[in-house]
């Protein structure tokens, strides 16, 4: 046996949590190929089809293009070109729909729609795995089957201006490129002007066969202040301008030298949400604007409404158009407007080229392949295009020739539709292997820590884990044997290409070791709880605490959660479920206040409603769990102090207690109107679109400056000297750095004036962060190795708390700096009339705490939409992209709400430990449990529904939430441990 510590023992079991959600995580979304496997070759293309002879068309056909151009506009979407914008912003771009010589569509992008999954789609034809959102930070090259490898394999000259990603995909593929960082969300000046810089000498050269123009500041545009500011109007008639230098450029050059035709390409990788980000699958992320430009299309004399094409269109549209070969994994079919003024016979050649294709990638995807419906048509389409060749080629110009022409025409394309169509049903490829073992270690920690919760919130806070007896069993190496065995047989099948099986053996012995020690551990708790409920029920003077309202309220309020994440409307709309929750939760808490106040008679004051065992009740079993306050004297605390103290009075303490519910709900429901969030209505105008607003600049500045008032005012009461002037003069510079980029303004500050990066403020900032962390920090140190008084630990405590206020309060948006202040006041006077005068124990208290942090997180305008994420927030105070401190800082903005909370919690437990030095330990253990919950449940409700219709639109999103703030619950849970002064393993 070795007795542990709760605490101990929880940030244990969410250590191994992680890894099994990380290895969850990476079989429900495989990495992409790491070898340069099958391209597709010139050698490769097929014959034309002839019923009973040899055709003489068995070559590539030539290109359609002799130079081509692409410019791709980050987050441009369909309204921005076709819609009032375009009229309005891009004048030269909406002639040429209008009356010149080009095609128009609306291109859909799939999710997740972020940067580089989008140019993957763009160049290979096929459809990126989720994974990509991570990678899309760090862009590894690319080594499948691509166009531009296929363009510079044929001898094409490649030039790349624009977002350096391209650089990273495609290492040694550009004979001339100058690329910029696409992460630098602050600049949308300086990114576009070191492309366009370019343009006049390289549209002058001849040294070039393909140009790649990527443009990033409409994207930081929207970013910064979302797709309704002022400055979208001015950069599309920036672009409208490259447009029209381009285009001119091109159709000067056919003037001069009689050849094949030029092309420019204008589109987006993706669109942009009514928030300005992209990520989601709304239909403003998904809808870009397509638009093909050249000679050699008919010439319009009116705007055509677009048609729709998948953005895996392109692909093999751009490879038919520059003579190359199709990618051999692309999804996408011909686009037929494109090659519609060329003969018949081509046509039909180009389009049997494309599904010829998609068959051998058909073939190698689905063994049953011959019964594909897409299949048989194409099969049927080759033997009529057979046929129309022989009429053909036997001189035949009837009628005839010409219908059954447009029959194979018209078979073909319903053919490759349906091949797409059924590849594309196929892309979730799982590994199931490495799945099956996270979510069993995920599922075994769950189930220890519910076996262990008896034990865990007893009075002592400590109890045995079976570890010595398990370990050495039979039963442990029998199963490490069986699952090893399992674990060959599954590797060495010839269809294996899981990740579990890719790694070292030391490293598969280890996992295997670890969920055969967690499964025989499992079945010893089992025993031992079997043997401790069979004495209970003999020994009749063991009695189980009784449950209030408040903890039925927190067990179905939690479990009702965990149950509505099997709903895909639930996930998108989980904001509901947190603010009904806690709304029922201040009604419930308004409840207790009335019941202790106003029911119980005067001599039972002193008798918490929550309160079920004194502490003379739960020493009589070290199994009990602990359910009461331990009657001993108030920690003379700040925090407790202004809710005894005789300022406040009998009389006003209650009436206090009684308004806090309902000051709550009120603060509550004006957060919720300065966010939409969601999926149903967050298109609808609120608080925070009014604020963020160029007219409302004046109202937004009074009201940050207000806020950073009143957080100061919050949380310097408990800091020292010290700390008080950093956090004060931290506070002064973030509205110094919102001034500085144009959010907001000073009083005597001109509004012409020329905004910047902000990065001197900025830094400024971050001395006064770092410097509060450390003084915190050190005072911690002091308490924990010098056992110091336990006012030295709360100070510390709580400058690491302001410390993080200051760091949320610079990452925030202006108008956001409502919720840290309503979240500071909540905190505050939830301590001093509700949480420490009704004597809620720590378990309770716990579970809401994590209740408020899940509401605040939807408070701050977050979702389960990648779209919300503020990736700006991570590049604060940041000259250039750097990768580590662009990612912390981003997770912090994006769950400040949670950490906050958690942190708060700590200090409250640290206090409360005077009066039950369990606090923290149980505490610790509950926050633990909460987050278990929820996500092994949702991890085995994926597994079950993969194949759902919205597994990537809806429930992969918040896959990468939870596998998110389970680490950071972790690490929230190792904290604990640390500032638990007793925490301890004994053998």
């Amino acid at each position: 046996m070795v007795r542990i510590r709760s605490s101990v023992f929880a940030s244990c079991c969410l250590i191994i949590e992680v890894v099994g959600v990380a290895l969850f995580l990476v079989g429900f979304f495989p990495l992409p190929p790491k070898s340069r496997a099958m391209k597709s070759r010139s050698s490769d293309i097929p014959a034309e089809p002839y019923a009973g002879y040899s055709s003489n068309w068995t070559n590539l056909p030539p290109p359609l293009f002799r130079r081509v151009v692409i410019m791709l506009v980050d987050a441009m979407r369909d309204d921005f070109v076709f819609g009032d914008n375009g009229k309005a912003f891009m004048p030269y771009t909406r002639h040429v729909l209008e009356q010149g010589t080009s095609h128009n569509f609306i291109a859909k992008a799939k999710p997740p729609t972020v940067t580089m999954p989008r140019i993957k789609a763009l160049v290979t034809g096929s459809v990126p795995g989720f994974v990509d959102v991570i990678m899309n930070l760090n862009s590894p090259a690319l080594l499948e089957d691509n166009l531009i490898w296929q363009a510079k394999d044929a001898g094409r000259r490649i030039v790349f201006y624009g977002d350096d990603t391209w650089l990273k995909l495609f290492p040694k593929h550009f004979v001339e490129h100058d690329g910029t960082t696409s992460f630098f969300v602050s600049d949308y000046k300086e990114v576009d002007n070191n492309v366009t810089r370019h343009l006049d000498d390289v549209l002058k050269r001849e040294d070039w066969d393909m140009l790649i123009l990527h443009y990033l500041g409409l994207d930081h545009i929207g970013h910064l202040t979302g797709p309704h500011s002022p400055l979208i109007g001015s950069k599309l008639k920036e672009m409208d301008d490259i447009v029209k230098k381009i285009h001119t450029a091109l159709q000067s050059k056919e003037e001069v030298a009689a050849s094949l035709p030029n092309l420019l390409v204008i589109c987006g990788d993706h669109g942009m949400s009514e928030t300005g980000s992209h990520g989601g699958s709304t239909d403003s992320e998904v809808r870009t604007p397509l638009v093909l430009i050249s000679s050699a299309f008919p010439k319009k004399d009116s705007f055509i409404v677009p048609a729709y094409v998948e953005q895996t269109d392109i692909t093999p549209t751009l490879a038919i158009g520059f003579g190359l070969p199709i990618p051999q994994n692309s999804l996408g079919h011909l686009i037929l407007p494109v090659i519609e003024r060329r003969s018949m016979r081509e046509q039909l050649r180009l389009l049997h080229i494309n599904g010829f294709q998609l068959s051998k990638l058909l073939q190698n995807s689905i063994p049953a392949y011959e019964k594909d419906p897409g299949f048989e048509m194409f099969r049927v389409s080759e033997r009529l295009h057979g046929s129309w060749v022989k009429l053909y080629l036997e001189g035949n110009t009837s009628e005839v020739l010409t219908n059954l022409g447009r029959k194979v025409l018209q078979q073909y394309l319903d053919a490759l539709r349906t091949m797409s169509s059924s590849l594309s049903k196929q892309l979730s490829q799982y590994d199931l292997y490495s799945m099956i073992v996270g979510a069993v270690i995920i599922l075994q920690v769950l189930l220890l820590l519910l076996l262990s919760t008896p034990e865990a919130l007893c009075s002592s806070a400590e109890f045995d884990v079976p570890l010595s007896s398990p370990l050495f069993s039979l039963l442990f190496y029998l199963l490490c044997l069986v699952l090893s065995a399992v674990h060959v047989i599954v590797c060495t099948s010839a269809e294996s290409s899981c990740y579990f099986c890719k790694i070292s053996w030391l490293m598969a012995l280890g996992a295997i070791m670890l969920v055969s020690a967690l499964f025989c551990v499992i079945l010893s708790t089992i025993g031992k709880r079997c043997a401790s409920w069979q004495s209970q029920t003999k020994s009749p003077s063991v009695t189980n605490s009784d449950w209030s309202e408040l903890d039925i309220l927190l067990l179905v309020g939690t479990l009702g959660h965990v149950l509505s994440l099997g709903a895909s409307s639930f996930i998108e709309e989980e904001h509901q479920t947190w603010y009904f929750l806690l709304n029922t939760l201040c009604l419930a808490l308004f409840q207790d206040v009335c019941r202790k106040y106003f029911l119980l008679p005067e001599h039972d004051l002193e008798l918490s409603p929550c309160r079920r065992i004194t502490s003379e009740d739960s020493t009589s079993s070290q199994q009990h769990s602990y359910r009461g306050r331990v009657q001993v004297p108030h920690y003379d605390d700040d925090k407790t102090k202004g809710a005894t103290s005789p300022g406040f009075g009998a009389d006003n303490l209650k009436w206090f207690a009684l308004a806090t519910p309902w000051i709550t709900l009120v603060l509550c429901r004006l957060l919720r109107s300065l966010n939409q969030t969601g999926i149903k209505w967050a298109h609808r105008p609120d608080f925070g679109h009014w604020l963020t607003s160029s007219e409302h600049r004046a109202e937004l500045s009074l009201l940050a400056a207000t806020s950073l008032l009143l957080i100061f005012i919050l949380v310097q009461r408990r800091c020292s000297l010290v700390s008080k002037i950093a956090l004060a003069l931290g506070l002064l510079g973030v509205y110094s750095y919102r001034a500085a980029i144009g959010n907001v303004v000073f009083p005597w500050q001109q509004v012409s004036k020329d905004i910047s990066k902000g990065v001197i403020e900025a830094r400024f900032v971050y001395v006064f962060v770092l410097g509060i962390l450390f003084t915190g920090t050190k005072d911690l140190l002091k308490s924990q190795v010098i056992s110091t008084d336990s006012k030295t630990r709360s100070v510390g405590l709580w400058e690491v708390y302001s410390g993080l206020v200051l760091l949320a309060a610079l990452l925030f948006r202006p108008h956001n700096l409502p919720v840290l202040v309503f979240c500071l006041l909540i905190q505050n006077v939830m301590t001093q009339f509700i949480w420490t005068n009704l004597d809620y124990d720590a378990a309770q208290v716990t579970i809401m705490h994590y209740w408020f942090g899940q509401a605040f997180f939807y408070f701050q305008g977050n979702s389960n939409n990648i779209a919300t994420v503020d990736i700006s927030a991570g590049f604060v105070g940041l000259e250039n992209y750097v990768e580590m401190p662009a990612v912390m800082l981003t997770a912090f903005a994006t769950y400040a709400g949670p950490l906050l909370w958690a942190v708060y919690l700590v200090c409250y437990l640290s206090s409360e430990s005077i009066r039950s030095p369990v606090a923290i330990s149980h505490g610790c253990f509950c926050y633990a449990l909460m987050r278990s919950i929820p996500v092994t449940v949702y991890i085995i409700l994926v597994t079950v529904l993969r194949y759902h219709l919205f597994i990537w639109s809806v429930f992969s999103p918040k896959l990468l939430y939870e596998g998110m703030h389970a680490f950071i619950t972790a690490a929230v849970c190792i904290f604990f441990t640390a500032m638990d002064r007793k925490q301890s393993i004994k053998t």
